[in-house]
C-alpha cells in the first residue's frame, strides 16, 4: 500500500467533521434560508439520509475491497479501462472541487478582512500550508484534525452563548407555512455537503478497526446534523427573514455580539472557526487527489506530486470562478445534482455492479 499510517475511528470522525463543516458554515444558511425561509433548520435533517447512504455504500464497498479506495476498486468491478476512466472522472471531480473550496475561501478572507491582499497570495499560502500536511502523510492530517477540532469547538460554543440574550424564537413560526416542499428545496442544497462523506473511501483501508467503519462513519453525520442546525438556526432566529439575502448569515450575526460598549468586534471568531475547519477540509480533499492520482498513474510514492497538484489547485481555484455571485449561483443550481451525481449515485451503481459480480459475497 502507497499509505502506510493508519488512523482509529474517532480520528476518522474529527476529519469529516470539519470537512463537512467548514462549507457549511459560510455557504448554507444563506442558500438554504432563500429557499426554505423559516424552515430552514428542517432541511439539513432531512438531507441526512444523503449522509447516511453514502457512509452505508462506502462501508460495503470496502467490505468487498477492503484494502483498496474506490480509484482502485473500480477497475474491479467494471473493468480496467472503464475502471481507469472512472477514476479519472473522479479525480478531475475532486481537484474542481477543492478549487472551488480554495476559492471561497479565498472570496471569504478577501472580502471580510484582508480587502487589499492579493488574491493569489491568500490561495496560495492556504494550499502551501495544505501541502505540507499532505505531505506529512494521513496521521499528520489527523492529528491537525484533533487539534483543530478543539479550538472550533470551544469557539463556537463561546459564540453561540453570546447571542443567545438576542436570539428571538418568533422567527420560527409558523412552521412549515407552506408545506414541507421549501424545506425539502433547502435540502437538495445540504445534501450536496453530505454527499462529501464519499472521501470516507480514501480513509477507510487505513482504517485500525475497519469492522467497525459504518459505526465511525455513521457517527460522523451524527454529528454534523446538529453543527449544520445550528449554522441555520442561530442566523434565522437573530437575522429572520432577511437571513436569505445576507451573503455572509453568520459573520453578521456575530457582529452583532456586543457586551459593555467594549466586548465586541468578534468577527475573527467565524474567521477562526472557518479557517480551522478550511484547512482540515481542503487537506482532506488534497490527500484524496494525490493519493489518487498516484494510485492511477501506479506511482509508489504519492508525496512525490504533492507539490505539482498544489500549484494545480491554485490555478484551478483562480478559473474556477470569477467571483463570489458566480459561486454562490454554482452551489445553489447545478452545484448540487452535479455533486451527488458523482458522489452518491456512482458508487451506488458501483456497488449494485459488484453485488451482481459477485453474488457469493453478498454483504450484511
Amino acid at each position: 500500500m502507497i499509505e502506510k499510517g493508519k488512523i482509529s475511528g474517532f480520528q476518522m470522525v474529527l476529519m469529516m467533521h470539519p470537512t463537512i463543516m467548514a462549507s457549511g458554515l459560510i455557504q448554507m444558511p444563506s442558500i438554504t434560508a432563500m429557499h426554505a425561509k423559516q424552515d430552514t433548520w428542517i432541511s439539513p435533517i432531512l438531507a441526512c439520509i444523503i449522509g447516511y447512504l453514502n457512509v452505508y455504500l462506502v462501508y460495503q464497498l470496502n467490505k468487498m475491497y477492503p484494502k483498496q479506495t474506490v480509484v482502485e476498486y473500480s477497475r474491479h468491478i467494471i473493468g480496467v479501462i472503464p475502471g481507469k476512466i472512472l477514476g479519472f472522472i473522479f479525480l478531475l471531480f475532486y481537484l474542481h472541487i477543492n478549487g472551488t473550496i480554495i476559492r471561497e475561501y479565498g472570496e471569504f478572507i478577501n472580502s471580510s478582512f484582508l480587502n487589499r491582499t492579493p488574491m493569489v497570495f491568500i490561495l496560495g499560502s492556504m494550499v502551501f500550508v495544505c501541502s505540507l500536511a499532505v505531505r506529512g502523510g494521513l496521521e499528520v492530517i489527523a492529528r491537525c484534525a484533533q487539534l483543530v477540532e478543539q479550538f472550533l469547538f470551544i469557539a463556537l460554543v463561546i459564540s453561540i452563548m453570546l447571542l443567545i440574550p438576542d436570539l428571538r424564537l418568533k422567527y420560527l413560526f409558523p412552521v412549515m407555512e407552506n408545506g414541507i416542499t421549501p424545506s425539502i428545496k433547502g435540502a437538495i442544497i445540504s445534501s450536496s455537503f453530505y454527499s462529501d462523506l464519499l472521501l470516507i473511501a480514501f480513509l477507510l483501508p487505513f482504517l485500525k478497526d475497519q469492522d467497525r467503519g459504518i459505526k465511525w462513519g455513521f457517527s460522523a453525520v451524527h454529528l454534523i446534523v446538529p453543527t449544520f442546525i445550528l449554522f441555520d438556526i442561530i442566523p434565522l432566529l437573530l437575522l429572520g427573514d432577511i437571513t436569505g439575502s445576507i451573503t455572509y448569515p453568520m459573520l453578521t450575526a456575530i457582529r452583532y455580539i456586543r457586551i459593555a460598549d467594549f466586548f465586541e468586534h468578534l468577527e475573527a471568531i467565524v474567521m477562526a472557526i472557518y479557517v480551522g475547519g478550511v484547512f482540515i477540509k481542503i487537506s482532506v480533499f488534497f490527500y484524496a487527489v494525490t493519493l489518487g492520482t498516484a494510485q492511477w498513474l501506479n506511482i509508489s510514492e504519492y508525496r512525490l506530486i504533492v507539490l505539482p497538484i498544489g500549484i494545480l489547485l491554485v490555478l484551478i481555484s483562480i478559473w474556477s470562478t470569477s467571483s463570489l455571485q458566480e459561486l454562490a449561483r454554482f452551489f445553489s443550481t447545478t452545484g448540487p445534482f452535479y455533486m451527488l451525481s458523482i458522489q452518491t449515485i456512482v458508487p451506488l451503481l458501483l456497488l449494485i455492479i459488484a453485488l451482481i459480480r459477485n453474488r457469493n459475497k453478498l454483504p450484511c
